[in-house]
């Protein structure tokens, strides 16, 4: 299959996503039952690994890798902050530093991950 093809494939679901978010975000309340202390960050954090993960699989060969890195968290980062300024219009919602935070650890850590099993399989070759 063209890669260009696939790249698309990737983005577009990407943009999806974004989407998806954005219309959870936009709900003045989401039906997750309240299970544990801090599960909020843990959901926003596996949210933004899944962003991240789109990401690099849509530019991961179109960018330096190092490129790539910073690029994915970036805009998985900003991305965030976007979302929580448009949760601050939302009833029932509030913007929270600390969601934002989760938001690019969740975003970092996966790239991370990315980026190391990159590299390895790369040293392997």
């Amino acid at each position: 299959m063209n890669q260009s093809i696939v790249a698309y494939a990737w983005l577009w679901l990407l943009c999806c996503y974004c989407g998806l978010i954005y219309w959870f975000s936009g709900q003045s309340h989401l039906p997750v039952p309240d299970v544990f202390h801090m599960q909020d960050k843990l959901i926003h954090a596996a949210a933004y690994a899944v962003m991240a993960l789109l990401f690099w699989q849509a530019w991961h060969r179109r960018m330096p890798k190092l490129w790539l890195v910073w690029m994915t968290v970036l805009f998985c980062s900003m991305y965030g902050i976007s979302d929580e300024w448009h949760q601050s219009f939302v009833p029932g919602r509030d913007a929270s530093v600390f969601d934002w935070l989760a938001d690019t650890m969740g975003a970092f850590l996966l790239t991370m991950a990315l980026y190391k099993r990159e590299f390895v399989v790369f040293q392997l070759k």
